[in-house]
């Protein structure tokens, strides 16, 4: 199985100064927009420089290739990842399946810095959802409560969350799917380091740029092969966020 973590687009709370000019769930900024049509077309025709699948540890040759071919693709139940993944799946024929457990660290929340300290919210509902993308897959556990019922979640907590999905990822390790999950930069760190077996230290951080893409490659005999990292070979230099 080849697997590929891509971190949503720019949004509002990612160009913001200041914790009291944050919303719970933002949506996308104009420049974020622009990045998610980018990827789109990228993972349809763009090149893509390390067209290998499987073998080795020793096979590390790439040869160039066009396109990702996903066959399965996967977002968050927040609103940028919701919306990064639209025109992603658009472009590849692709439904989206959303995946609630591959959300960003801390939940939906804000930190009004006052009395009320840090509240959590409940995310978009179920309704608020289908409205805006009716052919997204959702699982029972989203409803017109929300999704969210955390609080504020903790690193600890974040990190014991990257195993589970962790775990399940490494059940399908022997497909031939390849797999994208449309996420987020802390989650993806998080994730990183639970496939890898790595404790969660805060002194060492995988960062991601907006929609910069990372393959992991899972073999039958139950190694991995990092093939690269926060790559950004498909954003011009002035959409690099």
């Amino acid at each position: 199985m080849e697997l590929y973590l891509i971190r949503h687009a720019q949004s509002t709370n990612n160009v913001v100064a200041g914790l009291r000019n944050r919303v719970c769930d933002p949506p996308l900024t104009e420049l974020g927009e622009q990045q998610a049509e980018i990827i789109a077309r990228h993972l349809v025709d763009g090149i893509n420089p390390e067209f290998v699948k499987g073998g080795s540890p020793e096979a590390t040759g790439s040869r160039n290739g066009r396109g990702y071919a996903f066959t399965r693709l996967y977002c968050s139940a927040m609103g940028r990842s919701l919306q990064t993944v639209e025109p992603i799946g658009q472009a590849l024929g692709l439904t989206p399946h959303v995946w609630v457990d591959i959300h960003e660290h801390g939940g939906i929340f804000l930190d009004h810095g006052d009395q009320r300290g840090v509240v959590g919210y409940p995310g978009k509902t179920r309704s608020e959802i289908l409205a805006r993308y009716p052919n997204y897959r959702l699982p029972d556990e989203i409803t017109d409560d929300g999704w969210w019922s955390g609080g504020y979640e903790d690193w600890p907590a974040c990190h014991g969350r990257a195993i589970k999905v962790a775990q399940k990822l490494r059940k399908w390790a022997d497909s031939d799917e390849r797999i994208a999950l449309i996420t987020h930069g802390g989650f993806i760190d998080s994730l990183i380091k639970a496939l890898a077996n790595q404790l969660p230290d805060g002194g060492l951080f995988y960062y991601h740029y907006n929609t910069a893409i990372t393959r992991i490659d899972f073999r039958r005999d139950e190694r991995m092969g990092f093939r690269y990292l926060n790559r950004i070979d498909h954003l011009p230099p002035e959409l690099i966020s």
